[in-house]
């Protein structure tokens, strides 16, 4: 039998009132893509931070090649040959491309008094060259995009002599094209024997690159099945335990007035005659390709970005929304994108987030009634069903799914008129999606028009009584729910 590159056994990591690992079996083998999926808060990071040394485990032990090893930091777990990629990418913008691959490796000449940089940049070359790149070594890193930010970091992982390479949720960010290149990277690793984990919510993706699945939930080992023997329902009840059947629970409501109507709108460079309307009763659908202009034009709405022409009517009247606090007094709200750099304060409690959006409206006074103020921020905990220990939980220990449905009722406590949410569903499990999908329709159903920015076709298409199609920030096509499909979407997406 051949020795598995990576084996873990009964491994278990427990926190302050929650047992985030509980005795899991994992294991990887050679030139092998092991897949690793869950809902939010089911386990899946805590066993890569194990793997990656960022956490010491409880109990259980950890084999490389046949070899118990201890894993006690980050350092350690790079000399061992574990590289971990993470969405948040661990590179210095403001160098370049060779420095960040080699940074304290770097070559050295003279005694090795000096930094021998045309070396770097000849080795960094041939890294990425290995890759099926060709990015230049002396470009600054913030000039590149998302995609050859992770072609950088694989190369990094490469000059390390990295064997286990752990991608965690790669593709959050990336295009349809963009994905392709990288699913061929991941295959370049392959043939050279490296072992790769995958962890997405993207249940499409398994069959595409997996060779192995792995599912967890509460912190338990679920199951490991060949990819071939899966089926996206099965692995759907494997994570959440029971039947989903439908992903999507739109009910299509009357249209009513309009809430929302944008006239010829125009950021210079950015955004070119752009003219929508949103009515009460439906969720209107953004779809593009990264860099259409879709989240601009929310950008704009909501006050972060200023239009150089173009008029915006809330209800029939003339809206100045000249800042996000503008915005938000009219009743807009606006679910960014990025929930932790923007949506959230990371280190204040569960409790503060919810309420801080709407402070005036709970307390007019502005006397903070912290009994009110605990039973306002219980009050959404319970109807989005957030799980968290306490309310003082900071919110930055939640699951990427909770921590969403924080941002959520943030904005639902101000009682907002119009809902922006940008990437609703990004990064989170498919039970996550499901109570946030039926809220929406909830709200929809209330009265209170949804404008719905998505990269996922499905969700898109599932979710949207109309949908924009916008590139290079114009708005180049509009379909009703029955009209859409993916190929009309994306033949105006790329200009067809």
């Amino acid at each position: 039998m051949i020795e598995p590159l990576l084996k873990m056994e009964g491994v278990s990591k427990s926190f302050p009132g929650v047992t985030a690992l509980s005795r899991v079996d994992f294991d990887l083998l050679h030139g092998e893509v092991h897949v690793l999926i869950g809902e939010n808060g089911a386990g899946k990071s805590t066993l890569i931070k194990l793997l990656s040394g960022v956490y010491a485990c409880d109990e259980g032990r950890i084999f490389l090649d046949g070899r118990q090893v201890a894993i006690s930091s980050v350092r350690a777990a790079q000399e061992l040959g574990v590289a971990t990629i993470y969405q948040e990418m661990n590179l210095i913008s403001e160098l370049t491309v060779a420095q960040n691959i080699l940074l304290g490796r770097e070559p050295r000449k003279a005694a090795g008094l000096l930094l021998d940089k045309r070396a770097a940049r000849r080795q960094s070359a041939e890294l990425l060259a290995s890759l099926g790149q060709h990015i230049d070594p002396d470009a600054q890193v913030k000039t590149l995009s998302v995609p050859q930010q992770q072609m950088v970091e694989v190369a990094k992982a490469l000059s390390m002599a990295a064997r286990i390479v752990i991608f965690d949720e790669p593709t959050d960010t990336l295009a349809e094209k963009e994905t392709a290149a990288l699913f061929r990277m991941i295959r370049i690793l392959k043939t050279k024997g490296m072992g790769i984990i995958y962890i997405s919510h993207r249940l499409e993706e398994i069959r595409e690159i997996g060779d192995r699945v792995t599912v967890l939930r509460d912190g338990h080992l679920i199951g490991t099945l060949p990819v071939a023997e899966t089926r996206i329902e099965g692995l759907i009840r494997m994570m959440v335990g029971r039947e989903i059947t439908d992903q999507f629970p739109r009910r299509r409501h009357p249209r009513g007035e309009v809430a929302l109507e944008v006239k010829h709108l125009f950021v210079r460079g950015v955004l070119h005659d752009v003219s929508l309307t949103v009515h009460r009763g439906e969720v209107v659908g953004l779809s593009g390709l990264v860099g259409s202009g879709r989240t601009s034009l929310a950008r704009v709405l909501f006050g972060v970005d200023k239009r150089d022409a173009g008029e915006i009517r809330l209800f029939g009247a003339p809206a100045a929304i000249d800042s996000p606090f503008a915005a938000s007094r009219l009743g807009i709200a606006f679910l960014t994108e990025d929930r932790k750099a923007l949506g959230l304060f990371q280190t204040l409690s569960v409790a503060d987030n919810i309420i801080l959006a709407a402070i005036r409206q709970l307390f007019p006074r502005l006397w903070i009634d912290a009994q009110g103020a605990r039973a306002a921020a219980q009050e959404y905990v319970t109807r989005l069903r957030i799980q968290t220990p306490s309310l003082s939980q900071l919110v930055q220990f939640l699951s990427g799914g909770n921590q969403q449905k924080v941002v959520l009722a943030k904005w639902l406590a101000t009682h907002a008129k119009l809902l922006i949410l940008d990437e609703p569903t990004r990064g989170i499990d498919v039970g996550a999606k499901l109570e946030i999908h039926s809220l929406m329709d909830e709200l929809v159903a209330q009265g209170t028009p949804i404008v719905m920015i998505s990269s996922e076709m499905p969700e898109i298409l599932g979710m949207s009584d109309r949908i924009y199609v916008m590139r290079e920030g114009r708005i180049v096509g509009e379909f009703s729910h029955h009209e859409a499909t993916q190929e009309h979407l994306l033949t105006c997406a790329v200009g067809g």
